[in-house]
């Protein structure tokens, strides 16, 4: 390699090492990258001699963290990767009642940490997501009616500017770098090297809610569409869910429904009565610990897939028409296709109480999100699979509105205002002034006046070899257990 590496610290993976391969990777392996030099940092001195390196010798870089992001934009070919895995410090201050954490905490992590202490924490559902990137874009999870979005909690950032200083932000120092930073700061404005979050009230057990429709057809799909947008508009806070009508190999035509309730098993029976009075439904409701109830939910997230998928925000209620419209949108899976899935993210209670412009995150009065996605194995379907999702999202779009910038889409033709709305205008007014050479880029990222942006690079037959495809295992696509195989199942 015919470069030098003086400057750098922390520990460095290269194209010539061993490792290589599988450290260039992301969790979405459809999506292929070739860093020159992929940076593990080990603190906020290695980030800011990473970022100073790069300045110096005009590479770009990409900051990752859990590595999750969909469209592989925390990766990137011919640049330097500053990878902050390795930096997991948590720290609790009860009576202050503060957590303090390093810019590569997962969400395991996290729950194990302050659970521990019996707190729970507003993240996410996949376990291995890092806390840093979900929670500056906004943060959605099974406990955000009831606690609010990740970001909502958040109270102070530090990060490593294009200059590699570090800089605090909060609602005193750099209130609008903070602003903008609790819904658009992921990869935007610096690498974050630690976030301060308020504590949430301790609990000691929540309800695990599971739902699972087996062996059915478009029209009950098209009824369990109409019952979820009922069910939601009336929803107690304290209950979150995940609702979902998909197509596999295994199941084929089925649905689902996973929440988190901070109560009771007998009420949360009582309020997801429109749910379990639908036909074939096998349900669970389990009173357990915060911790138990969130390793459950992240236990069959795979460590790796190959997939597209398109996000959207819902607004209104759909009539028959268009509910009859989105089911067909999975009615038929593309070539190679082992999962097609319409979800839902529920939205409102502490989400909505907040006022739009609090924070960058434009959202605040959608009923829930809403994400197509299909998952193949084989990358000879790729194209196939992708060009589905290019067909489909207009009809998507059509009584959707804008994205959600933590479910991101390649293709969206206005990709600011679709993720920031309104604030996109205000957002490239503080890029400009926190990172005016435009040192963090990534395809869809905000852009001050600076270097071109390298395009995303993408899995073809030709630039990689086959992985060895495993027999179908729908629990694996699906992401959760079936109600079915465990003990408590109700019906």
């Amino acid at each position: 390699m015919d470069i030098c590496l003086w400057g750098l610290g922390g520990r460095i993976v290269v194209p010539e090492d061993p490792g290589y391969n599988e450290a260039r990777q992301g969790y979405n392996r459809a999506i292929q990258h070739y860093p020159l030099i992929i940076n593990y940092c080990r603190n906020k001195e290695d980030v800011a001699k990473a970022v100073n390196w790069a300045r110096r010798y005009r590479i770009p870089l990409r900051i990752r963290s859990g590595g999750h992001n969909y469209e592989g934009y925390s990766n990137g070919s011919g640049t330097l990767v500053v990878d902050i895995s390795e930096m997991h410090g948590l720290s609790l201050d009860e009576e202050g009642g503060f957590l303090t954490l390093e810019g590569g905490v997962t969400n395991r992590q996290v729950y194990e940490f302050v659970s521990a202490r019996g707190y729970p924490f507003a993240g996410g559902t996949c376990p291995t997501v890092g806390v840093s990137g979900y929670a500056t874009g906004g943060g959605w999870g099974l406990s955000c009616r009831y606690l609010g979005l990740g970001c909502d909690s958040l109270e102070e950032i530090e990060l490593v500017n294009g200059e590699g200083r570090l800089i605090k932000a909060n609602r005193r120092r750099n209130p609008e770098l903070f602003w903008a930073c609790r819904g658009a700061g992921g990869g935007n404005f610096g690498v974050i090297v630690s976030m301060v979050f308020r504590l949430p009230p301790k609990t000691d057990n929540v309800t695990l809610i599971e739902i699972d429709y087996l062996q059915a057809t478009t029209e009950r799909q098209e009824i369990f569409l109409a019952t979820w947008q009922q069910w939601l508009k009336e929803a107690d806070p304290r209950i979150t869910l995940i609702s979902r009508i998909y197509n596999s190999a295994n199941d084929g035509l089925a649905m689902l429904v996973r929440g988190i309730f901070y109560g009771e098993a007998d009420e949360a029976k009582v309020l997801m009565e429109p749910f379990t009075g639908l036909e074939g439904a096998e349900y669970s409701f389990q009173y357990l610990p915060f911790l138990e109830a969130v390793t459950i939910i992240g236990s069959n997230y795979p460590d790796s897939e190959k997939f597209q998928s398109v996000s959207r925000f819902v607004l209104r209620n759909f009539n028959g028409e268009e509910i009859a419209e989105l089911v067909k949108l999975i009615g038929q899976r593309p070539p190679g296709s082992l999962f097609a899935g319409l979800s839902m993210y529920a939205l409102g209670g502490k989400v909505r109480e907040m006022g739009r412009d609090q924070t960058a995150f434009f959202y605040r009065q959608a009923d829930y999100i809403i994400w197509l996605e299909t998952i193949w194995e084989e990358n000879r379907f790729a194209v196939a699979n992708r060009s589905w999702i290019n067909r489909r999202f207009p009809a998507l779009a059509s009584v959707t509105t804008g994205s959600y910038v933590n479910f991101p889409y390649s293709r969206l033709p206005n990709y600011l205002e679709e993720y920031y709305g309104n604030h996109a205008a205000l957002l490239k007014e503080i890029k400009k002034k926190y990172d005016p050479c435009n040192i963090f880029t990534f395809p869809q990222g905000l852009k001050s006046r600076g270097r071109k942006q390298s395009k995303p690079a993408v899995l073809t037959d030709l630039e990689a070899e086959e992985t060895k495809a495993q027999p179908a295992d729908d629990r694996t696509y699906r992401r959760f257990r079936y109600v079915k195989d465990h003990a408590g199942a109700g019906r």
